[in-house]
């Protein structure tokens, strides 16, 4: 029996996260709703100087509002004992090894080489270095940052997006896992929490391809099983700008704030750039039903935040009143008749704030607009009696109509004006039956303005 998959989000609590963010970790998430798996959120901050708890909290919450709920949180500066044994085997066994250039000496060496028409890659000077020249660079106070020796060849892989991959390791430097100060960089405490934790696929931006090589050797060095790997497009602005974490364009924080339905920023988000069609969603299980990884284009794809609004207000028209009921008691919108009010309402709504706007029409004071009175004295005289239902004003402008001949406008527009106070709006035969005959006809007889 194959296991379940074990899918992970690892940002760097750096900053507030943003829509392409957002889009890595719904991949993940519904790829593991899908198929039954878990998912891991990691936080990677084992950048001491730039990571915070607060944007850790806001990453966790920002997710929470999409609806993504991790199975297991980790934090990767928890687990720096972890990852110092690691960096020891890895020693011992002669993959991890100082290095003492400067930064300062490492442009000079890749500017040099670029001169000389070779790839500007590391030259693995600090392998040559005798016993007597590393302790010399030691008395000068000179500390190592630490190098992982690759090994030669080509690395493959089937990709879960682009399909057949592969990268000559000929053509990249050795990548520094550890730094001067002691602290890592990314690569190998992922590799290691992602064999710890038993990740299956790793879904990711299309801008790490290149560490999967690496990756893949590291995973192979330390005895762990090698996960599906899965790279896919990035999002850009509408005008084709690359979003950062630094500058707060198109943060989830800031479309929350705005009104926007998440359910619609879900959907905006995994399905652009795909070969599915962009479309309001009921649930994320119904969206998880359309991802496919293998349907994503290899250019990248435009987050338009126009067509964010419509996608918005379009997933509010078809909302069922169960999806929208607690949402709705916080705006006062509550009770036996709260279900035929959002139903009557969701189709003129933008945002879902928007439906308290339409309480004070159904069951408080409005000014009525009055265009002609003769005509609405005598829409209050035929006014139907009885119960009224969504087939009373079908009824009543029937008979308005025969009375009087107007049609279209003429015999709908005086009526709309006087019952909402307003130029245009839900649909009348939803709405009477909420407004009431005691309300309409006090409406209908105010007296002109």
């Amino acid at each position: 029996m194959t296991p379940a998959p074990i899918v992970r989000f690892a940002p760097s609590p750096t900053g507030r996260i943003h829509i392409g963010n957002a889009r890595t970790a719904l991949l993940n998430w519904l790829y593991a709703r899908r198929t039954g798996g878990r998912f891991i959120l990691r936080f990677d901050d084992t950048d001491v100087e730039r990571s915070k708890a607060e944007y850790a909290a806001s990453i966790e919450e920002d997710l929470a509002w999409l609806g993504v709920e991790p199975d297991l949180v980790r934090r990767q500066s928890q687990r720096m004992v972890f990852y110092d044994a690691v960096a020891g085997k890895l020693k011992s066994s002669g993959r991890l090894y100082p290095a003492w250039e400067t930064p300062e000496e490492l442009d000079r060496r890749r500017k040099r080489q670029q001169a000389l028409g070779r790839p500007p890659i590391y030259d693995r000077a600090a392998l040559r270095l005798t016993a007597a020249e590393r302790a010399g660079l030691e008395a000068e106070g000179r500390k190592p940052h630490w190098r992982f020796r690759l090994d030669p060849g080509t690395v493959r892989w089937t990709d879960m997006v682009r399909g057949e991959s592969h990268i000559d390791c000929g053509s990249l430097s050795d990548p520094v896992l550890r730094r001067e100060d002691g602290t890592f960089l990314y690569t190998l405490p992922s590799v290691v929490d992602d064999i710890e934790f038993g990740v299956t696929h790793v879904i990711r931006g299309e801008d790490h391809v290149t560490n999967t090589a690496v990756q893949i050797q590291l995973f192979e060095a330390l005895g762990g099983k090698v996960p599906a790997f899965g790279h896919h497009n990035l999002l850009t602005d509408a005008s084709g700008e690359g979003l950062s974490k630094r500058t707060g364009a198109l943060s989830i924080a800031s479309l929350r704030e705005r009104g926007v339905e998440p359910l619609a920023v879900a959907a905006l988000a995994v399905l652009v750039g795909s070969a599915e069609a962009v479309r309001p969603v009921a649930s994320l299980d119904q969206l998880a039903g359309l991802v496919d990884l293998g349907n994503l284009s290899r250019g990248a794809a435009r987050f338009d935040e126009a067509e964010l609004d419509a996608l918005s207000a379009r997933t509010l028209h078809a909302m069922s009143y169960a999806a929208a009921a607690g949402r709705l008691a916080a705006l006062g919108v509550a009770g036996p008749g709260a279900e035929a009010f959002w139903l009557a309402v969701r189709g003129n709504v933008s945002r879902l704030a928007d439906a308290a706007d339409w309480l004070p029409v159904v069951e408080g004071d409005i000014a009525p607009v009055v265009e002609d009175r003769a005509y609405l004295d005598r829409a209050a005289a035929i006014l139907p009696g009885g119960d009224w239902d969504e087939t009373t004003w079908g009824v009543w402008t029937k008979a308005l109509k025969a009375e009087t001949g107007r049609k279209g406008r003429d015999l709908y527009h005086p009526l709309r004006l006087a019952l909402t106070g307003r130029e245009s709006g839900p649909e009348l035969a939803a709405l009477l039956p909420l407004i009431g005959r005691a309300r309409a006809m006090a409406r209908l007889s105010a007296p002109s303005s």
